[in-house]
């Protein structure tokens, strides 16, 4: 391992060399079973390898390297790798079928692709004459592709390091030298765009707007109070392709030391986060979603006993819940006596077996989130803040801060930034030098989005609350005009009714009708368990979507949410989805969001049908 102080410009590479002479832990993940810990020194002893591997393999300043594969630290030294030789890191989606996959390396140009396994490869190997930039596929797991393909292309990662490893020997200071060359508008990754309207675009992100974004989130806690440090620990387990877990795990660990766990896998979550219980946790609504979902259904099958005392103390941490959303966050005296209370009897243990313990902030954000669902967790002691960013501003818009919390809204602006609502569309604008440099090859998409004066056209509508924070009203190409000519914003009816344990997906639909209707996906586990508990057998999804019995519980939650609504906001009949929403059967996009057109065109019967009656 070589350490070069040579004067560069900060990037995240930097920071990780400067802490390579720290035997602390900067890395874990499982390995059979077994925590294993990877200190800074190995930390930056692999990006160097990597680093060094890719100039070997003739990599130049600007050229794109993708990276296919779940969580794990291969990602980061690739990453970090990637843009020590100043080249464009592309993350693809653990998701993304062959066709998506054809998409973004041909887009983007990719020259070498880091495969997880014989998935991804298979996928890459699938679509090979779609994309003629690729010279490289470097697969991390060997099981099923060693001794049974013989493309030339193909690198396992083993024979990867050993190249970079000679290259070091042979050119030491190469990487250094390159590194030293970086200049902040060096474009450092691509985010793709999730691809709801149309095909995903490359956001192209520079070294310049990642400093931005760690001044802000990280050195000066533009999320944290105080702001992310050594004792701090993250479990990484969204795509890291997405900016919101970019920053949660590479950004906060390079910049401020934060040791990242990496999980075993999605469906692993809930596990690992009980073994690492961390400090700071990032959550998309679905997550929260699903934890809270979990929680009802676990208390609906325990004992009699234990169902009553928990039942109890929630609607104590409910009480807790409205005084801290009245407060912004602070308890009162009363509240801290209840929750101590609740904490000896109930809240511990809860958190204990969430994993959220040790957790001091946690936050949601990507899409938006029922308030109920902030509230229960706020009500149990778990600090919860919705925060808004997008790739194009690298997630740098606005946040709840701790103690100023404003149920309901994303939060105040950051400092440092300009943020704007358009008083003729509502439009949110933001304007700061975390802003994009374009989109790839795309001048005319980066036109419609940003304007000569450097605003940034979000596409979110919103307004101020108290003139201090914004309020989400819904996307601008999502909101519906009716039939009546009347500006209805969907996504506040769809939160509502997903805010429901029993509804996993609603898709409110009106645009030109004479009234709205609704797509609504059922949550399987607890409907599942809902009709265990009374005697209902079903055998699939939508076998058990048919149930009258069904239909009954899911109407009485539409009334309920109705009421909250005028009447020209509420739903009037509603229809069963015939199965969960899939992204590989494109009904919804790598980050779960619904790609509101294709749900109209592949149930478009179902929709007709409910304007038909």
């Amino acid at each position: 391992m070589t350490i070069t102080t040579v004067q560069t410009v900060e990037t995240i590479v930097t920071r990780v060399r400067d802490r390579a002479s720290s035997n602390a832990v900067a890395l874990r993940h499982k390995d059979f079973g077994v925590w294993q810990e990877i200190t800074w020194a190995e930390y930056w002893n692999q990006v160097e390898i990597v680093a060094h591997a890719l100039l070997a393999l003739g990599v130049e300043t600007g050229d794109r390297v993708a990276v296919h594969s779940e969580n794990r630290p291969e990602w980061l030294y690739a990453d970090l790798g990637i843009v020590a030789v100043r080249g464009v890191t592309v993350g693809l989606y653990p998701t993304n079928p062959a066709s998506e996959v054809a998409y973004l390396l041909a887009d983007s140009g990719a020259k070498i692709l880091i495969a997880e396994d014989q998935e991804q490869v298979d996928k890459a190997l699938e679509v090979l004459g779609e994309c003629p930039a690729l010279e490289r596929i470097v697969y991390l797991e060997p099981r099923g592709i060693r001794g049974r393909y013989d493309d030339p292309r193909l690198l396992h990662w083993d024979e990867f390091l050993f190249i970079g490893v000679e290259h070091r020997g042979e050119h030491p200071g190469a990487v250094a030298k390159r590194m030293a060359e970086t200049r902040p508008s060096d474009v450092m990754t691509l985010i793709y765009t999730s691809g709801t309207t149309g095909p995903p675009k490359g956001v192209m992100l520079t070294v310049a707007n990642v400093e931005f974004a760690v001044e802000v989130l990280v050195k000066s806690g533009g999320f944290t109070s105080p702001p992310p440090n050594e004792r701090d620990q993250t479990l990484s387990y969204l795509p890291l392709c997405h900016v919101a877990e970019r920053a949660f795990t590479v950004w906060f660990n390079s910049a401020a030391g934060v040791q990242v766990n990496f999980a075993e896998s999605i469906e692993t979550v809930q596990a690992n986060l009980r073994e690492v219980q961390p400090t700071i946790l990032f959550g998309v609504p679905r997550i929260w979603e699903k934890v809270l979902a979990q929680v009802n259904i676990k208390l609906d099958s325990a004992s009699w006993f234990k169902r009553t005392t928990t039942r109890f103390w929630l609607r104590v941490a409910d009480r807790v819940g409205d005084a801290l959303v009245r407060t912004g966050g602070t308890h009162t005296a009363a509240t801290r006596v209840l929750y101590t209370v609740g904490w000896i009897f109930c809240f511990r243990a809860l958190r204990e077996r969430l994993g959220m313990r040790r957790v001091r902030y946690a936050s949601s954000g990507a899409a938006p989130i029922a308030p109920d669902v902030l509230k229960f967790f706020m009500g149990i002691g778990v600090r919860m803040h919705e925060v808004y960013g997008m790739s194009e501003n690298t997630a740098i818009a606005t946040a709840n801060r701790p103690g100023r919390v404003k149920l309901g809204t994303v939060g105040e602006p950051h400092d440092a930034i300009e943020l704007k609502i358009d008083e003729a569309t509502g439009e949110i604008l933001t304007r700061h030098p975390g802003t994009f440099a374009g989109y790839w090859g795309n001048p005319r998409a980066t036109a419609d989005v940003l304007d000569d004066d450097g605003w940034l056209h979000t596409g979110d509508v919103g307004e101020w609350v108290d003139g201090t924070h914004v309020r989400i009203t819904d996307r601008m190409k999502d909101i519906i005009i009716t039939a009546g000519g009347k500006n209805v914003a969907p996504s506040e009816m769809e939160n509502a009714l997903k805010a429901s344990p029993y509804i996993k997906e609603a898709v409110v639909i009106g645009d030109r009708r004479p009234y709205l209707t609704a797509l609504i996906g059922i949550e399987l586990d607890v409907v599942g368990e809902w009709a265990r508990r009374r005697r209902l057998p079903y055998t699939t999804y939508r076998d058990l979507s048919d149930k009258p019995e069904v239909r009954e519980l899911v109407q009485g939650i539409v009334n309920g949410v109705n009421e909250q609504f005028n009447r020209v906001e509420q739903i009037k009949l509603f229809a069963f989805l015939p199965k969960e929403l899939d992204h590989e059967d494109g009904e919804l996009t790598p980050t779960q969001k619904v790609k509101r057109s294709a749900i109209a065109r592949l149930f478009e019967d179902l929709v007709e049908g409910m304007y038909r009656r």
